[in-house]
């Protein structure tokens, strides 16, 4: 069969195109705008437990990885160990267990409760009026 080479044109212009791509991702400054400070809600959290023993990383994309590297049976022994029965094709074991993967994780990057400092100077802020209302309950 005779493939069809791209033109000299098209060949340059996506090259240059992927150049100019890379430049501009690196040159991005970008802040995710989540706090940084976390609280623990497990006690195993608070003698240090970061969540690892489950998973042996806690990159997401690095689990990805392994997990494309896994065949089936070793992807359904993997979800059997997790707890998860393997059913399914390939496709959805793996997006179950990035779910599982992420569920797990999420446990552990609780943001440190901040609403209990704003929740006090907010009631301060109640005209006397809706607080006698408010208070009629108590």
């Amino acid at each position: 069969m005779n493939k069809k080479k791209p033109s000299k044109k098209t060949a340059k212009a996506s090259k240059t195109a992927k150049a100019s791509k890379k430049a501009n991702i690196s040159d991005l400054d970008q802040s995710h705008g989540k706090e940084e400070n976390f609280q623990p809600t497990t006690l195993d959290q608070i003698w240090g437990d970061d969540g690892t023993s489950k998973y042996s990383t806690t990159n997401e994309e690095e689990y990805k990885k392994e997990l494309d590297e896994m065949n089936k049976t070793d992807l359904e022994s993997h979800a059997t160990s997790l707890g998860l029965v393997p059913a399914g094709d390939r496709i959805r074991l793996e997006e179950r267990l990035v779910y599982e993967f992420q569920r797990h994780f999420n446990n552990y990057r609780m943001p440190a409760d901040t609403n209990s400092t704003t929740n006090s100077t907010t009631n301060a802020d109640v005209p006397d009026h809706v607080r006698k209302i408010l208070e009629e309950g108590k």
